[in-house]
Parts: C-alpha cells; sequence; structure tokens
C-alpha cells in the first residue's frame, strides 16, 4: 500500500515545479521541506529570466517581483563595459520568499500537499529498490511515507540523493564561494551589472542585482579551490567577503551605501550527476547539479527540469512502472536539450579561468553586444576569430572552444 504516487523532497523552484505539473496529471503527491517557511532563508542574488517564466505560461504575481531587468552590463578590469540588452535579455531580479512560496502554492492549488519543517532522513528500501521515506518533523516526531516513486530537489545537501546511491559530493574546483548584502541606497538603469577581474574576484565575478527602492543585491563568487590557502594551493588572501568588502570601498555610489543583510553560502558550478535516475528514485535541478556553470543560476534550469521530470513520472504512473529504464528518458530528454547549453558555459568556464586580467581587457575591447550573445548561446567562432586576430598568442588557451 503507498500512501502516495510520489514523494518530492524539496519545496524550492525545482520540487513546486515538479509538483504542480504531476498533480494537475492526476498524480497524488507529497512535497516535504526541511524549512519552517519555503522561500526563507534566500540564498542567491534571485535573478530569472523571463524564458522559462514564459514557456510555462506562468504570470507572476507583483509582490513577488522588485524590479525589471531589461539586459546585464559586463565590466572589464579596466573598467571598460559592454552592455547586452535584447530579448533575450529580459528578466526579473525577484523576491524569492514571495516567489517561492508562490510556486509552492500554486502546486497545492492543482492537488500537491506539502509540509514543511519536515525532512527526509532516509530511504525506505524494499526489494532492493526505494520504497518511501523516513521523515521528520520538528525534532520529535518520526513517521513514515510510502510511495512507488521519490523525487530529490534538495538542491546544494543532495543528502537523500547521496543516501539512494547517486554521487552527489561537491569537488571544490566544481563550487564557487560566495558572499552578498542587500545594500540602500543604489542608483540603477535595470540592468545587472557584472564585474570580471582576478584581482578582484579569482575565478569568478561580483555582481550587482537591481531591487526597487534604490536596492541591490551586492555580491561576490569565487572559486572553491582558491579558498584554502597557498599550502593546499590556494590563493592567499582569497576570502569572499574580504574581496567584496574592497569592492565596495573603492566603488564610487556602493562606499556611502548602508548594508541591510549579509550572507554567504556555495554555488555547483561544475559538470552535472552522471545519472539523474535509478529504479523509483530521480534527481532534478541543483541536486542534479543543473546548474548554469559561469554565473551559478539555477532557477530557470530547475523549472524546466522540473517540467520534464513530472512529464515523465506522468508515463510512468500510466504505465505502473517506475524503473530506471522508464525514468531514464527524462534524462535522456534533458541532456539532449538544456544539457547541451550546460556542456557549453562549462567549457566556457574552464577556458576563461585560464586568461589573465590583460587579456581579459583586450577581449573586451574587441567584441560587441552581439559577439557576447553569440558567446552566450554557445556560438563562439566568430568572436574568438576577432580576439585572436588582434593577439594570436591567445588562440592557445581559446583554441580549445571551436576546435
Amino acid at each position: 500500500m503507498n500512501d502516495y504516487d510520489v514523494i518530492v523532497i524539496g519545496g524550492g523552484p525545482t520540487g513546486s515545479t515538479f509538483a504542480r505539473y504531476a498533480s494537475s496529471g492526476g498524480m497524488k503527491v507529497l512535497v516535504v521541506d526541511k524549512r519552517k517557511a519555503i522561500g526563507s532563508p534566500v540564498r542567491c542574488g534571485e535573478g530569472l529570466g523571463s524564458r522559462e517564466v514564459l514557456a510555462q505560461k506562468l504570470n507572476i504575481p507583483k509582490q513577488c517581483i522588485s524590479t525589471d531587468i531589461k539586459g546585464a552590463k559586463v565590466i572589464a578590469p579596466n573598467g571598460k563595459s559592454i552592455e547586452w540588452k535584447d530579448d533575450q535579455t529580459n528578466g526579473w531580479v525577484l523576491e524569492r520568499r514571495m516567489f517561492d512560496k508562490w510556486l509552492s502554492e500554486l502546486a497545492v492549488d492543482a492537488g500537491a500537499e506539502v509540509r514543511v519543517y519536515t525532512r527526509a532522513t532516509d530511504v525506505i528500501m524494499e526489494n532492493g529498490k526505494p520504497a518511501g521515506v523516513k521523515l521528520q518533523h520538528g525534532v520529535d516526531d518520526e513517521y513514515e511515507a510510502r510511495a512507488p516513486l521519490i523525487v530529490s530537489a534538495e538542491g546544494m545537501e543532495a543528502i537523500l540523493a547521496r543516501k539512494a546511491g547517486f554521487k552527489t559530493n561537491h569537488l571544490l574546483y566544481d563550487v564557487d564561494t560566495c558572499y552578498q548584502y542587500e545594500m540602500k541606497h543604489y542608483d540603477h538603469k535595470n540592468l545587472i551589472e557584472l564585474y570580471f577581474g582576478n584581482k578582484l574576484a579569482p575565478r569568478g565575478y561580483v555582481w550587482i542585482f537591481p531591487k526597487s527602492n534604490r536596492k541591490a543585491n551586492v555580491g561576490i563568487g569565487i572559486g572553491g579551490n582558491l579558498t584554502n590557502g597557498i599550502k593546499q594551493g590556494g590563493m592567499p588572501g582569497a576570502d569572499p567577503k574580504t574581496l567584496l568588502d574592497r569592492f565596495i570601498e573603492n566603488h564610487e555610489q556602493l562606499k556611502h551605501s548602508s548594508k541591510l543583510v549579509d550572507f554567504g553560502g556555495v554555488i555547483s558550478v561544475g559538470a552535472p550527476l552522471n545519472e539523474f535516475v535509478k529504479d523509483n528514485f530521480m534527481v532534478v535541478g541543483t541536486a542534479a547539479k543543473q546548474v548554469d556553470p559561469i554565473h551559478g543560476g539555477g532557477i530557470a534550469l530547475a523549472m524546466e527540469a522540473g517540467l520534464l521530470a513530472a512529464n515523465i513520472a506522468l508515463k510512468a504512473k500510466e504505465k505502473k512502472d517506475y524503473s530506471k529504464e522508464v525514468l531514464f528518458e527524462y534524462e535522456k530528454k534533458w541532456r539532449d536539450s538544456a544539457g547541451k547549453k550546460v556542456a557549453k558555459r562549462l567549457m566556457l568556464r574552464k577556458v576563461m579561468e585560464k586568461v589573465e586580467d590583460d587579456d581579459l581587457n583586450h577581449i573586451f575591447s574587441n567584441i560587441t553586444d552581439k559577439d557576447l550573445n553569440d558567446i552566450m548561446h554557445g556560438k563562439f567562432a566568430g568572436p574568438v576569430a576577432k580576439v585572436i586576430a588582434g593577439r594570436p598568442q591567445l588562440l592557445k588557451i581559446l583554441g580549445g572552444l571551436i576546435s
């Protein structure tokens, strides 16, 4: 006897999107989230592009949006900047607490059951396959729930997925360590600002995501392998908070602004898991490392993966077969679509982390906003040719993008 058709671990954008579509298709869905409130605490820059929202025909309520975004301004180490604005760069800086809660409520409206402050502590195995989960509400209330399908949408931690046999551990090289403030006052032009430079943010960047009422999320991400100190091969002084404070002290507007919120965290910027499914189990979203390796953003990819996984789960329910062979269609379709984009972004990240600041300045001086658009869509040949024409020695580094 099963209590549910599927139990989803995690109530973020991935879990809520999966639950909404699975419930709409007739599955009995339970979503559990360890937090006391969906969406809190906020652990990201809160940026979201419009593409996936429009694809899912969602109309985000005004209270979930802090400000509209028209594009991005990318800044080189020497201050040279490129503004990138077109139909592909529209989006929002969200109020994530409200946005995540809204997505969760959509899932409830579709028929899903959501339980907060409820931690999944272990997988129940029967005949060598997952058959349910052990749950703990609060600190004392322990019980079990059973379902023929378990979905890990746990985010970076992915503890239950690890217990189910997935290799979810992160190497330091495959993560960025981050620090962020919400600051006020900051005047903006509805553009996300991204600052690059090895001295500024080694193997990463500084971001300014504008918000309403002259506020902004100001943060930094640097390579996780650079924060261990010189004896472990890291970079002395590569502490994200120290580097972010230094940036703010030298920024004409921000040095006079107040810090309203501050927090740190770790984001995945490595390759996706080598497998997303086993018998009776799926891993989706950030838990599967389905994250953009360039900027660590994962909301849109999470929603896209949640929808795809739900559609395959509905097929499995119809067949009454939750085997790896049936669920594998989700993995194949993701790798053939979003996975290809992620693979190109990962290749770009690994190439660009070898480029010195002076070469970065040269690159920014020789490409246009159209070139930047091509680069972000995986079309490297034209922009690379422009850069190499003026600095042939970069062929050794950039040649991998066009080989």
